[in-house]
């Protein structure tokens, strides 16, 4: 995977001189060191930096901030090892911070091994619905629009000022967007520049990244609610959907609670003694605003990207979100008893990946040559 997106990057459109492309080996034990160094001699654009067994494997955050000191350019772009990225993106998202209020730019990401399993295609739903709607509204709109791990561009004079990325929390994409916006910048979100992406394959890799983002998303609510309330330079409905967003992994335990609640009321007190159409207004519009709202927005997106075959997928996505109630349920129980102990930090796990998604950008370019 480091081998492809290394190849891309000579592909890039962005001037070269201006280019300047920082390899963070983060304790790697395959062959991504001899790959990284066969593709380095042949670009000197590329500076290689190594984080042994000892200083490196503790996390995206601390790797991030070994690369920062590396950086030269006045604006830091990262990728992870997993995605391809269109080879016109630098330009796309570099546009945005012509406005000094632009602290941070997320580009769009699509699945790129989509057809492999029936995981990576509830993945690709949900990152259709993620972005193509709930990110681009968000922008539209001048709310705030969320910064990822990955497809994200900051002024590194910004993050310098910020202290750099967080090691403490897992979610430090999360992090550093709120942390952006009460230091008084914006975050822009631009739906035209597509980086590919390879989606976990299995239930147990699923559950393994979902854990750490709700870990650390839940981390970031309990640390910026309160200064997002107090915060002076942020107007009142990003104060209202930075709320939102923070609290956006607790809705699936809300809503497991609520699910044992009226299941237990139901046995408890006859569904007959109360009045029908009260009972049926109010299941109605918890239902249509609340429950289905994630899949009003994946429909929404699939309508926009004219995707109207995958429509017969939507209802597996109860599946996913049935899933998502036990991770973030457990989650939170994770995040309490390591308070309980005296913990402040938690173990970042890593994503793993099987490395197919070259397939498809194989026949991608064999379908493109016979034209």
């Amino acid at each position: 995977m480091i081998g492809r997106i290394l190849q891309r990057t000579n592909e890039l459109t962005y001037p070269r001189d201006k280019l300047e492309i920082i390899v963070i080996n983060d304790g790697s034990t395959d062959r991504t060191s001899e790959i990284i160094e066969e593709i380095a001699r042949e670009h000197e654009q590329i500076k290689i930096v190594n984080r042994d067994m000892e200083t490196g494997g503790k996390g995206k955050p601390a790797a991030l901030n070994d690369g920062l000191k590396h950086a030269t350019g006045e604006i830091v772009f990262c990728f992870d090892a997993d995605y391809y990225p269109q080879r016109d993106i630098i330009e796309k998202m570099v546009a945005f911070f012509i406005d000094p209020e632009v602290g941070g730019v997320q580009g769009r990401i699509t699945v790129l091994n989509e057809p492999e399993t029936l995981v990576t295609r509830l993945v690709a739903l949900e990152r259709i619905g993620g972005y193509r709607v709930n990110q681009l509204a968000r922008d539209d709109l001048q709310l705030v629009p969320q910064l990822g791990g990955t497809v994200v561009g900051v002024k590194r004079s910004i993050i310098e000022f910020l202290g750099g990325w967080d090691p403490n929390v897992l979610a430090e994409d999360t992090d550093l967007t709120f942390r952006i916006y009460l230091a008084g910048y914006k975050v822009r979100y631009v739906n035209e520049a597509e980086c590919y992406e390879e989606a976990v394959e299995d239930w147990r890799s699923y559950w393994r990244q979902r854990s750490r983002w709700a870990k650390g998303h839940m981390q970031c609510a309990f640390k910026y609610l309160w200064p997002l309330i107090r915060n002076g330079k942020m107007r009142l409905r990003e104060k209202i959907d930075g709320f939102l967003l923070l609290n956006v992994y607790f809705v699936p335990i809300l809503v497991g609670l609520a699910w044992i609640l009226g299941a237990t009321l139901y046995f408890v007190q006859p569904f007959q003694e109360m009045p029908f159409f009260w009972a049926f207004l109010s299941i109605s519009l918890y239902s249509a605003m609340g429950n289905f709202a994630p899949f009003f927005e994946v429909a929404t997106g699939a309508y926009l990207d004219r995707r109207f075959r995958v429509y017969w997928l939507m209802p597996l996505l109860l599946l996913s979100f049935l899933y998502n109630i036990l991770i973030c349920s457990k989650a939170l129980v994770d995040l309490c008893v390591s308070w309980a102990v005296g913990s402040k930090r938690l173990t970042w796990e890593k994503t793993l990946h099987n490395g197919r998604g070259s397939n498809y950008i194989n026949i991608g370019k064999q379908k493109r040559g016979k034209r």
